[in-house]
């Protein structure tokens, strides 16, 4: 009886084991096997043993997304430089400087330029370039005033430099002219001139083009007239005494009285003020220009030596 209860109750078992044989094996795909444990022997007596395992599925792991992590910016590196390439030995020559040439024996004007020159060194002066000696200048005057000349042209040498000028003279008769050379004077640009008119008793100082001042002025008499020409400023002198008959100063010009040829220095004629302003204005001097003495005292620190001086009739 407990035999045949026991096989009862076996063979529900092994059917159910021969099914999940036959699943297993009916198989077209082989699955990775392990190794399995030998079925148990026909004679032997099973024991049913009923366990009832409670499986619990593990739990689920909560899954947190998070936000994917910003890559890290790492510096870009600089670009490499490009290469240098050798910088190829190239050989110049040279060019030779043209060769300026003028024609010779030239001459050029350069009277209305308001050019003027001063003596660096005792020097004669010539009837032409090169020529016989006229007279020798100081280097001062008898005023020990620096000899200054009003250039009017200058020659031209082949070379294109200039190795003489024609300079006005401080010396009788009046307009006088001589050459010098170059390198005997220094030469520089005056931006005044000076126009006399003497019918209408007037001086108007230009600088540029436009006028600096105007003033009345006393003129020569008729024995004693203000020569008339082209002449230059050659000195400025101030006065022991500005209370006497020059006032403060004069402005010496080239020029020389016609007829008072005994006066010290050969009768010079200037531009000063004056102890007798009433004659401003008049034909009153001994061939001297008279103005105020207010506006000789300003221009007689204004006016270079060596400015051009047109007195006309």
């Amino acid at each position: 009886m407990r035999h045949h209860e026991v096989m009862r109750r076996t063979v529900p078992m092994l059917l159910a084991l021969g099914a999940l044989a036959a699943g297993c094996s009916g198989g077209s795909e082989r699955e990775p096997s392990t190794s399995a444990a030998p079925p148990p022997a026909r004679d032997e007596a099973v024991v049913e043993t009923t366990r009832t395992v409670e499986t619990k599925a593990p739990p689920a792991k909560k899954v947190v997304k998070r936000a994917p992590k910003a890559a890290a910016k790492t510096p870009r590196p600089a670009p490499e430089p490009a290469p240098r390439e050798k910088p190829t030995r190239v050989t110049v020559t040279p060019e030779k400087a043209p060769v300026l040439r003028c024609p010779t024996a030239t001459t050029r004007w350069l009277g209305g330029s308001g050019i003027a020159a001063v003596l660096r060194h005792p020097a004669p002066v010539h009837v032409s370039p090169g020529g016989p000696v006229r007279t020798t200048f100081e280097l001062r005057n008898a005023n020990r005033v620096p000899t200054s000349f009003r250039v009017l042209s200058a020659t031209v040498g082949p070379d294109c430099q200039t190795p003489w000028y024609r300079v006005q003279l401080p010396i009788r008769p009046n307009g006088s002219t001589a050459w010098v050379r170059a390198t005997a004077v220094r030469r520089y640009r005056v931006e005044y001139r000076i126009v006399v008119d003497l019918s209408d008793r007037r001086i108007t100082v230009f600088r540029g083009g436009e006028i600096l001042l105007r003033t009345r002025t006393a003129v020569g008499r008729s024995q004693t007239p203000t020569p008339t020409g082209s002449f230059y400023v050659n000195q400025r002198l101030l006065a022991p005494d500005p209370a006497g008959p020059w006032g403060p100063g004069g402005i010496g010009i080239s020029a020389f009285s016609p007829v008072l040829t005994g006066w010290a220095q050969g009768g010079p004629i200037g531009i000063h003020g004056t102890n007798q302003p009433h004659t401003i204005g008049l034909a009153a001097s001994n061939g001297c220009l008279r103005i105020p003495n207010t506006i000789l005292s300003k221009l007689i620190y204004v006016i270079p030596d060596g400015t051009p001086v047109r007195i006309r009739a």
